[in-house]
């Protein structure tokens, strides 16, 4: 269960929209926080850092795109949640937006159960599994106290959903998983993420890995991924 009282920062141009999302939240249990755009938005998030961002893709200067691609690039704003909020429905569009470091996609319109619904999801996998013992395989160290990860040493820059997958990955090593299956553990059940989404956060895994551990993510074809020190 997500804890209630966490902050949700809502960034959209239009007012109707805010109050309809701030309502459902506020009835759920959480905290919101409003913003018509990304300039309001980056002040509100330095001052307040927020748990979650909600933030509609297209807005009046800087796009939500733009904006979740710099948050994501920044140390202090990293590893807050960010779901897109947009009209676009396309495969494509939905594809760029999670590779642009956001965490889920939803689609206008959309009912204000299934965005809480979708919000407790990504808040939830966001937080660590609770085991306290660090894991090191060849060097790579995951270290669920500190929620950190390292390479030979070196800090490893890894956002909050391949944390995730990595640390399910790490306690679950040569086994061969499905996409539903990571879905299911990793993102958790009942959850509208579409199998898509798991292949692109493993790319962002591996390329955050880097050349000496990336190919222990291996690709188990007609099957999907397995973390193994053997090759394959």
């Amino acid at each position: 269960m997500t804890t209630p009282g966490k902050t949700v920062l809502i960034v959209d141009d239009e007012a109707a929209i805010r109050e309809m999302i701030a309502v459902a939240l506020e009835m759920a249990g959480y905290h919101c926080l409003e913003a018509s755009n990304c300039q309001d938005a980056h002040a509100i998030i330095i001052d307040s850092k927020p748990d979650m961002i909600l933030l509609d893709w297209m807005l009046p200067g800087t796009s939500g795109l733009e904006f979740a691609r710099h948050l994501k690039r920044d140390d202090l704003t990293k590893e807050i949640p960010i779901i897109l909020l947009t009209a676009k429905g396309e495969e494509d569009n939905k594809v760029q937006g999670l590779e642009s470091g956001a965490d889920d996609y939803i689609t206008k319109p959309f009912s204000p159960r299934e965005l809480v619904a979708r919000l407790k999801a990504v808040l939830r996998r966001a937080t660590p599994l609770g085991i306290e013992e660090s894991i090191e395989v060849e060097g790579l160290i995951l270290d669920p106290a500190c929620h950190r990860v390292t390479a030979s040493q070196n800090p490893v820059d890894i956002g909050p959903t391949e944390y995730r997958l990595l640390q399910f990955f790490m306690t679950h090593q040569e086994r061969a998983y499905s996409r539903t299956q990571l879905l299911d553990q990793v993102w958790g059940g009942n959850v509208y993420v579409e199998e898509r989404t798991v292949d692109v956060h493993i790319r962002r895994l591996r390329k955050a890995l880097g050349s000496a551990h990336e190919h222990l993510i291996q690709t188990v074809r007609g099957t999907g991924y397995r973390f193994s020190t053997k090759t394959s």
